[in-house]
Protein backbone atom coordinates (compact mmCIF):
# COMPACT_ATOMS: atom_id res chain seq x y z
CA UNK A 1 0.00 0.00 0.00
CA UNK A 2 1.34 3.44 -0.96
CA UNK A 3 1.79 6.21 1.58
CA UNK A 4 -1.24 8.21 0.40
CA UNK A 5 -3.38 5.07 0.69
CA UNK A 6 -2.09 4.43 4.21
CA UNK A 7 -3.04 7.90 5.37
CA UNK A 8 -6.35 7.94 3.53
CA UNK A 9 -7.17 4.72 5.39
CA UNK A 10 -6.93 6.45 8.78
CA UNK A 11 -8.05 9.96 7.79
CA UNK A 12 -11.27 10.06 9.82
CA UNK A 13 -9.61 8.80 13.02
CA UNK A 14 -6.12 10.23 12.57
CA UNK A 15 -6.40 13.01 15.16
CA UNK A 16 -7.93 10.85 17.88
CA UNK A 17 -4.69 9.27 19.10
CA UNK A 18 -2.30 12.15 18.47
CA UNK A 19 -1.68 12.82 22.15
CA UNK A 20 -0.78 9.17 22.75
CA UNK A 21 1.53 9.01 19.75
CA UNK A 22 3.18 12.32 20.67
CA UNK A 23 3.66 12.34 24.47
CA UNK A 24 4.99 15.92 24.35
CA UNK A 25 2.02 17.08 22.24
CA UNK A 26 1.36 20.44 23.94
CA UNK A 27 4.98 21.59 23.98
CA UNK A 28 5.54 20.29 20.44
CA UNK A 29 2.49 21.85 18.79
CA UNK A 30 1.27 24.58 21.12
CA UNK A 31 4.37 25.86 22.90
CA UNK A 32 6.65 25.85 19.85
CA UNK A 33 4.02 27.58 17.70
CA UNK A 34 3.42 30.23 20.35
CA UNK A 35 7.15 31.03 20.41
CA UNK A 36 7.39 31.19 16.63
CA UNK A 37 4.39 33.41 15.91
CA UNK A 38 5.44 35.82 18.68
CA UNK A 39 8.94 36.04 17.19
CA UNK A 40 8.18 36.78 13.52
CA UNK A 41 6.37 39.46 11.50
CA UNK A 42 2.80 38.44 10.73
CA UNK A 43 2.91 36.38 7.50
CA UNK A 44 0.44 37.08 4.74
CA UNK A 45 0.52 33.54 3.31
CA UNK A 46 1.54 30.28 5.01
CA UNK A 47 2.10 26.96 3.23
CA UNK A 48 1.58 23.76 5.25
CA UNK A 49 3.40 20.83 3.63
CA UNK A 50 1.88 17.42 4.34
CA UNK A 51 -0.91 19.23 6.13
CA UNK A 52 -3.06 16.14 6.62
CA UNK A 53 -6.14 16.97 8.70
CA UNK A 54 -4.92 20.52 9.30
CA UNK A 55 -3.81 19.91 12.89
CA UNK A 56 -0.67 22.06 12.71
CA UNK A 57 -2.42 24.81 10.76
CA UNK A 58 -5.12 24.91 13.44
CA UNK A 59 -2.57 26.11 16.01
CA UNK A 60 -1.17 28.73 13.64
CA UNK A 61 -4.71 29.83 12.80
CA UNK A 62 -5.56 30.31 16.50
CA UNK A 63 -2.64 32.73 16.75
CA UNK A 64 -2.89 34.27 13.27
CA UNK A 65 -6.56 34.14 12.20
CA UNK A 66 -6.20 36.79 9.47
CA UNK A 67 -3.33 35.08 7.65
CA UNK A 68 -4.07 33.09 4.48
CA UNK A 69 -3.16 29.39 4.47
CA UNK A 70 -2.56 26.82 1.73
CA UNK A 71 -2.68 23.21 2.90
CA UNK A 72 -1.15 20.59 0.63
CA UNK A 73 -1.05 16.82 1.04
CA UNK A 74 -0.68 13.76 -1.13
CA UNK A 75 -3.64 12.09 0.63
CA UNK A 76 -6.91 13.61 -0.56
CA UNK A 77 -9.01 12.13 2.24
CA UNK A 78 -6.79 13.77 4.85
CA UNK A 79 -7.44 17.13 3.22
CA UNK A 80 -11.17 16.41 3.25
CA UNK A 81 -10.89 16.18 7.03
CA UNK A 82 -9.03 19.50 7.05
CA UNK A 83 -11.81 21.10 5.03
CA UNK A 84 -14.33 20.01 7.66
CA UNK A 85 -12.09 21.32 10.45
CA UNK A 86 -11.96 24.75 8.80
CA UNK A 87 -15.41 24.77 7.19
CA UNK A 88 -16.15 28.25 8.58
CA UNK A 89 -12.76 29.74 7.71
CA UNK A 90 -12.61 31.65 4.44
CA UNK A 91 -8.82 32.04 4.34
CA UNK A 92 -8.00 28.36 3.78
CA UNK A 93 -7.04 26.82 0.44
CA UNK A 94 -6.23 23.19 -0.34
CA UNK A 95 -4.24 21.33 -2.96
CA UNK A 96 -3.62 17.62 -3.45
CA UNK A 97 0.09 17.57 -4.23
CA UNK A 98 3.17 15.43 -3.67
CA UNK A 99 5.58 18.10 -2.44
CA UNK A 100 8.46 15.69 -2.93
CA UNK A 101 8.15 16.42 -6.64
CA UNK A 102 6.94 20.04 -6.75
CA UNK A 103 5.71 22.98 -4.70
CA UNK A 104 2.78 25.31 -5.46
CA UNK A 105 3.50 28.09 -7.94
CA UNK A 106 3.18 31.09 -5.60
CA UNK A 107 5.68 32.37 -3.04
CA UNK A 108 5.08 32.27 0.72
CA UNK A 109 6.07 34.21 3.84
CA UNK A 110 6.24 31.05 5.94
CA UNK A 111 6.37 27.34 5.14
CA UNK A 112 5.55 24.85 7.88
CA UNK A 113 5.30 21.09 8.18
CA UNK A 114 4.55 18.55 10.92
CA UNK A 115 5.42 14.86 11.03
CA UNK A 116 5.67 14.52 7.27
CA UNK A 117 9.15 15.28 5.94
CA UNK A 118 10.65 12.32 7.82
CA UNK A 119 9.01 10.13 5.17
CA UNK A 120 11.46 11.41 2.54
CA UNK A 121 14.84 9.90 1.73
CA UNK A 122 17.78 12.09 2.78
CA UNK A 123 18.50 13.34 -0.72
CA UNK A 124 14.82 14.16 -1.20
CA UNK A 125 14.90 16.18 2.01
CA UNK A 126 17.92 18.14 0.80
CA UNK A 127 16.27 18.88 -2.54
CA UNK A 128 13.08 19.96 -0.78
CA UNK A 129 14.92 22.38 1.51
CA UNK A 130 16.57 24.03 -1.50
CA UNK A 131 13.17 24.50 -3.16
CA UNK A 132 11.66 25.81 0.08
CA UNK A 133 14.46 28.38 0.39
CA UNK A 134 13.70 29.69 -3.10
CA UNK A 135 9.99 30.11 -2.24
CA UNK A 136 10.66 32.43 0.69
CA UNK A 137 11.51 36.17 0.79
CA UNK A 138 14.35 37.50 2.91
CA UNK A 139 13.11 37.15 6.47
CA UNK A 140 10.76 34.32 5.51
CA UNK A 141 10.74 31.24 7.71
CA UNK A 142 10.56 27.48 7.41
CA UNK A 143 9.58 25.39 10.43
CA UNK A 144 9.68 21.61 10.59
CA UNK A 145 7.93 19.88 13.49
CA UNK A 146 9.09 16.32 13.05
CA UNK A 147 10.44 13.09 14.47
CA UNK A 148 14.14 12.27 14.26
CA UNK A 149 16.56 9.48 15.00
CA UNK A 150 19.31 9.78 17.59
CA UNK A 151 22.96 10.44 16.80
CA UNK A 152 23.99 6.83 17.52
CA UNK A 153 22.34 3.46 16.95
CA UNK A 154 22.45 2.62 20.65
CA UNK A 155 20.68 5.83 21.68
CA UNK A 156 18.17 5.42 18.86
CA UNK A 157 17.31 1.91 20.08
CA UNK A 158 16.76 3.29 23.59
CA UNK A 159 14.47 6.06 22.35
CA UNK A 160 12.47 3.74 20.10
CA UNK A 161 12.10 1.05 22.77
CA UNK A 162 10.85 3.58 25.31
CA UNK A 163 8.45 5.22 22.83
CA UNK A 164 6.97 1.90 21.70
CA UNK A 165 6.57 0.74 25.29
CA UNK A 166 4.69 3.92 26.14
CA UNK A 167 2.44 3.52 23.10
CA UNK A 168 1.63 -0.10 23.95
CA UNK A 169 0.45 0.99 27.41
CA UNK A 170 -1.28 4.20 26.31
CA UNK A 171 -4.76 2.83 25.75
CA UNK A 172 -4.44 2.74 21.96
CA UNK A 173 -6.26 -0.23 20.42
CA UNK A 174 -4.37 -3.02 18.70
CA UNK A 175 -5.99 -1.86 15.45
CA UNK A 176 -4.55 1.63 15.90
CA UNK A 177 -1.13 0.25 16.78
CA UNK A 178 -1.18 -2.12 13.82
CA UNK A 179 -1.97 0.68 11.39
CA UNK A 180 0.75 2.82 12.98
CA UNK A 181 3.27 -0.01 12.46
CA UNK A 182 2.31 -0.10 8.78
CA UNK A 183 2.83 3.66 8.46
CA UNK A 184 6.19 3.31 10.24
CA UNK A 185 7.48 1.39 7.23
CA UNK A 186 7.55 4.72 5.37
CA UNK A 187 9.71 6.44 8.02
CA UNK A 188 13.12 7.68 6.86
CA UNK A 189 14.28 9.56 9.95
CA UNK A 190 17.48 11.59 10.02
CA UNK A 191 19.27 13.24 12.92
CA UNK A 192 18.56 16.80 13.98
CA UNK A 193 22.18 17.74 13.30
CA UNK A 194 21.99 16.37 9.75
CA UNK A 195 18.84 18.31 8.96
CA UNK A 196 20.25 21.54 10.42
CA UNK A 197 23.29 21.04 8.20
CA UNK A 198 21.16 20.49 5.09
CA UNK A 199 19.15 23.63 5.83
CA UNK A 200 22.39 25.61 5.97
CA UNK A 201 23.53 24.01 2.71
CA UNK A 202 20.28 25.12 1.05
CA UNK A 203 21.05 28.77 1.90
CA UNK A 204 19.50 29.34 5.33
CA UNK A 205 21.96 31.07 7.66
CA UNK A 206 19.83 31.31 10.79
CA UNK A 207 18.81 27.77 11.77
CA UNK A 208 18.00 26.44 15.20
CA UNK A 209 16.39 23.50 16.95
CA UNK A 210 13.95 25.43 19.14
CA UNK A 211 12.40 22.41 20.88
CA UNK A 212 13.33 18.79 21.44
CA UNK A 213 11.95 15.94 23.52
CA UNK A 214 13.39 12.49 22.78
CA UNK A 215 12.28 11.70 19.20
CA UNK A 216 10.36 14.94 18.58
CA UNK A 217 12.00 18.22 17.62
CA UNK A 218 11.04 21.54 16.04
CA UNK A 219 13.55 23.14 13.65
CA UNK A 220 13.28 26.77 12.57
CA UNK A 221 15.14 28.36 9.65
CA UNK A 222 15.02 32.04 8.71
CA UNK A 223 16.10 33.22 5.26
Amino acid sequence: MKIDEQFNLVAKEYDEGRRQFIPCFDDFYVGATDFIVRSIPTPRLVLDLGAGTGLLTSYWYKNLPDTDYLLVDVADQMLEEAKMRFEKAENMSYEVLDYKDSLPDMDFDAIISALSIHHLEDEEKRNLFTRIYKKLPNGGIFVNYDQFCAETAMMNDLLNTYWISKLEHSGLSERELSRWRERQKFDRECTVSSELGWLKESGFINVQCIYTNQKFSVLMAVK
